[in-house]
């Protein structure tokens, strides 16, 4: 008898049970992802228990392909299922957290899983011979963040996000100077400049594709007081130049952080804020035991947000370098005050605003 098919899980406490219980959850997140991307669970909302084949035909699918997928979502109890009748549906509390519809999508981060395992070789490679995988090999990747970034700050940007810098939404309204450093698709960026129409923006990210995506955005919404450029920040000087810089997750990713930092802390004029998201948490491993989706969080910088800046030849930082080193690394770039804070919606990330002695207001 092989292995998996003689353990005992019937011990909720047995490291055996624990490992069918994984590779459960592991395989019901690849099918949330494909539930998402194949427009499945936005289909179900509201409709009547249905069979495979109306489910099917009222997406244009396939049947046979929907039913296995049921399959899966029914045994992992994500959808309900009446036998006698043959039908299948999706409970509104589950949609909730599954569906398009809702602020808190968490099929969204499902499909990351996906994503971060189409280089699984790559990463074994690096595992032996060092090194990293670059921005290039990851085509989802900043689709994917982009759709995230719509729940946890564009979503929220104008109302929760930017008015935790007293003052902030004031100024954009007047007229300041913005840079978005690893702006990615540019999405918040795009809202800021709608919302606040006597500022200008400018987008900075290493990804050629994310900024193709982000120039045919501002495009599409008619904006004239924003541009986007493919921009390695590894050496960013631009002294005195803007009155906001922010980086929304992105910090972290670069290959020299520290000289990014330091950089961004230059450019900023007299009364200028730096505002900086990115992933909450502990700098220690130790730290993190209690802390919500850390083992998501360092699986996904492995998988990405380290290798990436290991690929560029640089330090690897990674997403858990943490609140500690975050404010240290502030500190060291030349702000000397630091402000952190956390939202409310957002349980992954911490919101900086950092300001020099020069730039204090």
């Amino acid at each position: 008898m092989c292995t998996l098919c003689s353990l005992n899980t019937t011990q909720p406490t047995d490291f055996a049970g624990r490992m069918v219980e994984m590779l459960n959850h592991a395989a019901i997140i690849q099918m949330i992802s494909l539930g998402h991307r194949t427009g499945l669970f936005d289909g179900m909302i509201g409709f009547p228990p249905s069979t495979s084949q109306e489910i099917a035909d009222s997406l244009g699918l396939e049947e046979r392909y929907v039913r296995e997928w049921l399959g899966a979502m029914v045994t992992g109890h994500i959808v309900d299922h009446d036998p006698e009748a043959g039908t299948f549906w999706l409970p509104q509390d589950h949609a909730d957290l599954l569906t398009r519809m809702s602020d808190h999508n968490m099929a969204v981060v499902a499909q990351f899983m996906p994503v971060l395992a189409s280089v699984e070789t790559d990463i074994v490679e690096c595992f032996k011979e060092g090194g990293g995988v670059p921005y290039a090999r990851y085509p989802r990747f900043h689709e994917v963040m982009a759709e995230l970034s719509g729940m946890t700050i564009v979503s929220p940007l104008i109302d929760h996000v930017l008015p935790v810098s007293p003052g902030l939404v004031e100024q954009l309204d007047e007229g300041i100077d913005v840079l978005d450093v690893g702006c990615g698709r540019g999405m918040a960026l795009v809202k800021m400049a709608e919302r606040f129409p006597n500022s200008r923006f400018v987008g900075f990210d290493l990804s050629e594709e994310a900024v193709a995506f982000a120039r045919e955005c501002a495009i599409k919404h008619g904006l004239n007081n924003i541009r986007f450029e493919v921009r390695d920040l590894t050496t960013f000087h631009e002294p005195d130049s803007y009155d906001l810089v922010t980086a929304f997750d992105s910090i972290h990713d670069q290959a020299d952080p520290a000289s990014v930092l330091s950089g961004i802390a230059a450019s900023l004029r007299q009364g200028g804020q730096f505002f900086m998201q990115d992933i909450g948490g502990a700098s220690d491993i130790a730290g993190n035991m209690e802390v919500p989706l850390s083992p998501f969080m360092y699986t996904v910088s492995c998988m990405h947000c380290m290798t990436v800046s290991l690929a560029q030849g640089g330090v690897g930082l990674g997403a858990k370098w943490g609140e500690q080193l975050a404010c240290t690394m502030l500190e060291d770039a030349g702000f000397d005050d630091v402000a952190v804070c956390r939202l409310e919606h957002d349980v992954l990330n911490a919101y900086y605003i950092a300001r020099t002695e020069n730039t204090a207001a």
